[in-house]
């Protein structure tokens, strides 16, 4: 295959011939596994101990703070000597080998562990560029090339020292680096604001399902009633008697996460699994019966027939009238039916429960019209969420993308 003549075949992949291929050597006046002076040079340690970043604190150009780890000032005398600056890359080490954050100036002065700390010549390189590059496709690809372990992968200081980069002029990398940062920003904002739409919904369904707010125009108290007294289980079931070609779409356990059906199989009834059994209607509702505090529920809203799930599912078909199948199913979220759980799963060999623990579980239950008034404010709460949630993908799919583009050269900013 031909190069294009403006592009040359490196062995970081085709890039611009006014690019250059650089080792991280070349470029950096610090290479270290976590060795650096001492941290009272940067920090002065207060008597909670020090900041401490494990490897598996480290996310994606990003720190998890609420996993940062605080050690002991005695702890540190003897064993941390490592002391990071703001624009210090991260590497880890062993296990996710090669995934790379760089250090905020709010770190600055702290210390790590199982982390490869690169310090970059700042009139050479961008950090962040360097830091976008090993995070990317083929920067990780290239890094599996160089780790080594086979049960536990490990990155050697040696051989990251070796590893090149391509590097585009100066002034370049640091438009690739801010318009990378700019997709991560948008990013952070739209999982900031996810996570407050869940927040929302949760407060939602704590004071709407429990009654301790009522909606205009309702009123009275809420009794508490059996599930079972509100709704069928189990009320359809594949007979020894049904045809052996019956074809049907089945719905596993494992096909279910959290109100979400993931994927589904399609299987005729003379080799289909012995579980599928429950047949569903719309409307119905399936109760995760094994491992129920993984809260594997889910409303069935297909309109076609044909589906079965299976029998590690009770199947919940609500009363016309008397019970509204949303209400119920955002129930099965609540921390009511949380908590009821929770207490039959105590002291439980295997986390399970039955149709009958089902059908024996109490929720507030107001009168039909409120039930289906306070289902479609968590709906549209519910559908609000998988917008985002979609919209989220696509710009981190998006953000794929550019990478690709832009740090190859396919694409040029300057």
């Amino acid at each position: 295959m031909e190069v294009n003549p403006l592009y040359q075949q490196t062995e970081a992949g085709t890039i611009p011939k006014d690019w250059q291929i650089a080792s991280l050597q070349s470029l950096t006046t610090l290479v270290t596994n976590g060795f650096v002076g001492t941290v009272t040079k940067h920090y002065a340690p207060t008597e909670d101990g020090i900041l401490y970043i494990q490897g598996y604190n480290v996310e994606e150009n990003s720190l998890n703070f609420h996993g940062i780890k605080y050690v002991t000032n005695a702890f540190h005398k003897v064993h941390l000597k490592s002391c990071l600056r703001a624009g210090d890359l991260l590497t880890i080490q062993t296990g996710d080998v090669g995934l790379t954050t760089i250090v905020p100036a709010s770190l600055a002065g702290a210390n790590c562990h199982a982390l490869i700390i690169s310090r970059f010549d700042q009139k050479r390189s961008c950090a962040k560029y360097i830091s976008y590059y090993l995070n990317s496709g083929p920067g990780r690809a290239r890094m599996r090339l160089i780790e080594t372990g086979t049960t536990m992968k490990h990155l050697n200081v040696g051989d990251m020292l070796q590893f090149t980069v391509p590097l585009p002029p100066k002034t370049e990398q640091e438009a690739i680096a801010e318009a990378l940062t700019d997709a991560d920003a948008l990013i952070e904002s739209m999982e900031q604001l996810l996570a407050k739409k869940r927040h929302l919904k949760q407060g939602a369904m704590q004071e709407l399902l429990t009654g301790k707010k009522r909606l205009p125009g309702f009123s009275g108290d809420l009794k508490l009633r059996q599930l079972g007294d509100v709704a069928d289980t189990d009320p359809d079931n594949l007979g020894s008697d049904t045809r052996r070609d019956y074809a049907f779409n089945y719905i596993a356990l494992e096909d279910v996460d959290v109100g979400t059906l993931n994927s589904h199989s399609e299987w005729m009834f003379a080799t289909a699994p012995s579980r599928a059994r429950r047949k569903l209607r719309k409307y119905d509702i399936l109760v995760s019966t094994v491992r129920p505090n993984l809260q594997s529920h889910l409303l069935m809203l297909f309109t076609d027939e044909n589906w079965i799930c299976s029998t590690g599912f009770c199947v919940v078909r609500c009363k016309a009238g008397i019970s509204h199948p949303g209400f119920v199913y955002f129930q099965m979220f609540g921390g009511l039916i949380s908590r009821q759980i929770e207490a039959l799963l105590t002291g439980s060999n295997y986390p399970a429960i039955n149709s009958g623990d089902v059908r024996a579980l109490r929720i507030p239950l107001p009168e039909y019209e409120e039930q289906s008034a306070i289902a479609a404010i968590l709906s549209d709460m519910d559908n609000e969420i998988t917008a985002l949630q979609t919209k989220l993908t696509k710009t981190r799919h998006l953000k794929q993308a550019m990478m690709q583009e832009l740090l190859t050269g396919r694409i040029r900013l300057l």
